[in-house]
Parts: structure tokens; C-alpha cells; sequence
């Protein structure tokens, strides 16, 4: 993906958007809260993504940031500083839960 104000802005829109819709999950699922949903990883995964491009972005002497924009990176990089260390319940990654621990996890 080409470095850009405009791709920022996409990227921004996406988790956006996303976050919306885990939201709504959370309230369908009877108002789970959305540090117990596990939608949570893959939303910290797009914010790591956004907050890197934003650094690359950043770094490059050629491309002028708005200040709305910069504002927005700042965001990010602050709700990023929060969920940079978010790990599961048990504190185990993933592939090594039993299938117990797992669907506990995913609330199954």
C-alpha cells in the first residue's frame, strides 16, 4: 500500500467502521463488553497496522499531514499505547489453549 494522507484516511475509516460493528455484536450477544469479546485481537491488529503506516507516514520528509489528520494518528497511537499488551483471559496465546479453554474464550 502506497504511503498517503488518503490511505491513512481509509485505513482510519476501516477500523472505524469495525469497531462500530463490534459494538453492535456486543450489544446482540447481550451486552458483552467489548473487553470480553474476542473480536478485540483483531481489532488491536488492525490498530498496530494503522499506528505503524501513521509512523511511516510520519517519517516521510515528502508528504505534508494535516493537522485534523495528525490529530487523528495521535488518537490512534494513545488507544494503540492501551491494547499493545492485550492478551488473553488465561494469559495464554491462542495455539496453545485446550479446546476448552478456547471456546471459553470465544464465548461458545
Amino acid at each position: 500500500m502506497a504511503l498517503s494522507v488518503q490511505n491513512f484516511i481509509k485505513l482510519a475509516n476501516y477500523y472505524n467502521q469495525t469497531t462500530m460493528v463490534m459494538s453492535a455484536i456486543c450489544v446482540q450477544k447481550g451486552g458483552i463488553p467489548m473487553e470480553n469479546y474476542v473480536g478485540r485481537m483483531y481489532a488491536a491488529d488492525v490498530l498496530e497496522f494503522i499506528v505503524e503506516y501513521a509512523r511511516r507516514l510520519k517519517s516521510d520528509s515528502k508528504i505534508a499531514i494535516p493537522a485534523d489528520v495528525a490529530k487523528v494518528i495521535e488518537r490512534f497511537n494513545v488507544e494503540y499505547e492501551r491494547v499493545k499488551n492485550l492478551t488473553t483471559p488465561s494469559q495464554k496465546p491462542i495455539y496453545e489453549m485446550t479446546l476448552e479453554e478456547f471456546e471459553k474464550f470465544m464465548n461458545i
